[in-house]
């Protein structure tokens, strides 16, 4: 029984050092980095025109053509911006009454497409809000190159004596009256003097996806070679510190090489990287709700490339590059890609992968290692919220289910359990007899196991199993969207959100702020009784270290399970719950004494001695 509780003590607190490490430790460090960087980055936008950068060697192997390399920030060559680009980082707002565009408006996004350079820069959310408050504003995802957080995708080509190509500072001829929605494309023209004429259909379907589709038309009289190419550029990193549960930056998958990616500390020190060519693939930048992503659809290859630069104003770009198109005079050829750019809907991301046969695009949604628990428990969750209406509800029923699979190895495991207690008396007695000898004493006791039929290490299967289920939940909270601003009841409006309660303001009776570090909300008080009740259903250990060890665990977890997700907390004190009810039953059932209000006299009745001395 003892090396049974010292294993289960060992186990449990290296989780919790593991965890304390994260919240306590990395998070604050990783927070203070992420202010100096943002610092840094505001400073050298207000010291440096955003149009004023000089366009980045291009690397060895890139088609170069005027106003057309993708290697770089060709969008800010000198003499491409606008003459009267400002200073200083623009308010979208203006940024977007600066030159022509077309409206973008369809049931999940509003926004524009920018003429110049034909890009996407405008995009709002429509089904996402800053706040759990639906008033409050709509998620921006794209914004323009002279904002302060300017994130954008566009296309282009490359090529060689073929005069000027629709590069970023091309300004596309289209009727500005016309509204890209779901059942109306929108078309735009650009034809340069060689005689070499572009026109764009874009369409979007009723959710995130862009397809661009261009057909080049050569006027000209000698053949021309043209490389489409393709780019996701964004100047700031999300404004959320960073975590080691969630990926987020620079990816893509490339062919048979499968998923490649790029955290922004590794590109910042990296400057380039250059996964292999490919002719099948997708890249772009990811959020922990959010990407924006390009997506080749022709048989030609690929070269991609992740790039990172901080000449006067960092930023980070994926982008591609494709093999040449042969367009003889009077010939056209047409080439199609497209942009996912939105939220990251987990049944959305897995339809298009199969619907526009894009390949494993269903890890632009971090699973991790796990995913063959967390994808699961996922879907098991999400088709109970369908049934229920509510993902706290869909949790405590997952959670029921669970308890049910297990039963038989929880049932055994507590039945071992009892048998052990029942044995406690011969056990003490060979502790008496051999209390000078400790390997006779050992030896002695796994006799009585064997005899008896006792596992000792019976009663740690229930948490070993329970601790996969809880980071696979922890996952799914933390990285589908689907749980971003779900309500439970009550005060409860985001289970992916920690309690906003706290017992230091006496749970909002006294307004007052408090730190992050006393925000103790009602869950985490409730977890840290069931724990309490549960670890006082067995004997208090002889050993005064692990008496001190069991009574302060539960208020250690408590503070450290403040900092998750309130859906996490709620799962894990129902979990409790539910193990408390099935350990006395079958405890009882078995015979086995159930220690709790004794332990919990023990726990609360002064000691002799201090009653002597008051």
């Amino acid at each position: 029984m003892q090396n049974n509780r010292n294993f289960l003590i060992a186990m449990v607190l290296s989780v919790a050092v593991l965890v304390a490490w994260q919240f306590l430790v990395i998070g604050p460090h990783t927070a203070a980095q992420r202010q100096q960087q943002e610092a840094a980055q505001q400073t050298s936008g207000e010291a440096q025109n955003p149009g004023s950068l000089q366009t980045p060697t291009t690397p060895a192997g890139t088609p170069q053509a005027d106003n057309a390399a993708p290697s770089g920030r060709e969008s800010v060559v000198p003499g491409q911006t606008p003459a009267n680009s400002p200073a200083t980082p623009q308010t979208r707002e203006a940024a977007l009454a600066g030159g022509p565009r077309i409206r973008i408006d369809t049931p999940a996004v509003s926004g524009s497409i920018n003429l110049r350079g034909a890009r996407l820069d405008d995009l709002r959310l429509k089904k996402y809000h800053e706040t759990v408050d639906d008033g409050s504003p709509a998620i921006v995802l794209l914004s323009p190159e002279s904002t302060k957080d300017a994130y954008f995708a566009e296309f282009g080509y490359s090529g060689q004596d073929v005069g000027q190509l629709p590069g970023p500072g091309a300004v596309w001829q289209g009727d500005t009256s016309q509204v890209l929605t779901p059942d109306q494309p929108v078309t735009l023209t650009f034809t340069n003097p060689q005689g070499i004429t572009f026109t764009r259909k874009i369409a979007i379907d009723a959710n995130y996806m862009f397809t661009v589709t261009d057909s080049v038309s050569n006027g000209g009289s000698a053949p021309v070679s043209l490389s489409p190419y393709g780019r996701v550029i964004r100047f700031s990193k999300p404004a959320v510190a960073p975590s080691y549960v969630l990926f987020e930056g620079l990816l893509g998958v490339f062919g048979d090489a499968g998923l490649s990616e790029v955290k922004y500390s590794s590109i910042e020190k990296d400057g380039e990287t250059h996964p292999d060519k490919a002719k099948t693939g997708w890249l772009g930048i990811t959020d922990k709700y959010w990407a924006t992503t390009v997506i080749p659809t022709g048989e030609r290859a690929f070269k991609p490339t992740f790039r990172y630069a901080d000449q006067g104003r960092p930023y980070y770009q994926s982008d591609y590059i494709e093999d040449p198109v042969e367009i003889a005079p009077g010939a056209s050829a047409d080439v199609t890609t497209r942009v996912f750019a939105g939220a990251k809907v987990v049944d959305l991301i897995d339809d298009y992968e199969h619907q526009l046969n894009i390949p494993r695009f269903g890890q632009l949604i971090d699973w991790g290692w796990f995913y063959f628990i967390t994808r699961p428990m996922f879907h098991a969750i999400d088709w109970l919220y369908r049934l229920f209406g509510n993902f706290g509800l869909a949790i405590l029923t997952v959670t029921v289910v669970l308890k049910l699979v297990f039963f038989p190895l929880a049932s055994k495991s507590y039945k071992s359990m009892a048998r052990m207690k029942a044995m406690q008396p011969k056990i003490m007695e060979m502790r008496e007899r051999y209390k000078d000898d400790k390997v006779k004493q050992q030896q002695a006791m796994m006799e009585i196991y064997k005899q008896e039929k006792i596992n000792p290490a019976a009663g740690c299967w229930p948490m070993l199993v329970q601790i996969p289920v809880f980071f696979a939940l922890y996952k799914v909270l933390y990285v589908t969207i689907e749980m971003r601003h779900a309500p439970f009841f009550g005060w409860i409006q985001d289970l992916a959100a920690p309690d906003p309660t706290s017992l230091f303001n006496l749970f909002g009776l006294i307004p007052i702020t408090l730190p992050h570090a006393l925000m103790i909300g009602v869950w985490p008080l409730l977890m840290g009784v069931t724990m309490f009740v549960q670890m006082r259903l067995n004997p208090t250990p002889p050993d005064p270290t692990q008496q001190m060890i069991f009574t302060w665990m539960p208020v250690v977890f408590c503070y450290m399970m403040a900092a998750f997700p309130a859906g996490l907390v709620i799962y894990w004190t129902w979990n409790n719950t539910l193990s408390i009810i099935q350990q006395t039953v079958i405890m009882k059932r078995n015979g086995a004494k159930i220690e709790l209000f004794d332990n919990l006299k023990g726990t609360f009745r002064r000691k002799p001695k201090e009653q002597g001395t008051s």
